[in-house]
């Protein structure tokens, strides 16, 4: 019934920031940037892999209401190949990342960081097969 997922859609409140910190950081490709006039609002469409983000502005968005156990979306997860290299690039670009910790049921080593409005986002390694 479902195949993938499509696209994840974030709401930036700065979204200049929020689209240097997509591209430029984290090296998304932007697939097309649109601005709504009567909505006063852009939309980017980024590509991850074979799916999309969508990175809205809108004018005096609310903020998220509470930590990452609020309901709703938790976070955004993102799977590298390797999670030293990606963490110790984000570092030297002065993005903070978390320690990275091992998951306790599949092993995977994977770490936590946010986007520019707060949105964590993980970065998560599956474990090698052997």
């Amino acid at each position: 019934m479902l195949n993938s997922i499509h696209h994840v859609a974030i709401i930036a409140s700065d979204y200049k920031k929020s689209k240097n910190f997509y591209t430029e950081i984290l090296g998304l490709e932007i697939i097309r940037e649109n601005y709504r006039q009567e909505r006063d609002s852009y939309k980017l469409d980024l590509k991850i892999g074979e799916s999309e983000i969508e990175l809205f502005s809108f004018p005096n968005p609310p903020k998220r209401p509470t930590t990452p156990e609020a309901r709703g979306l938790r976070h955004l997860c993102f799977s590298v190949e390797d999670i030293n290299d990606v963490v110790d690039k984000l570092n030297k670009k002065g993005i903070e990342t978390e320690a990275i910790r091992v998951d306790e049921f599949t092993g995977g080593l994977y770490t936590f960081l946010q986007d520019p409005d707060g949105l964590p986002i993980e970065l998560y390694m599956v474990k090698e097969k052997k």
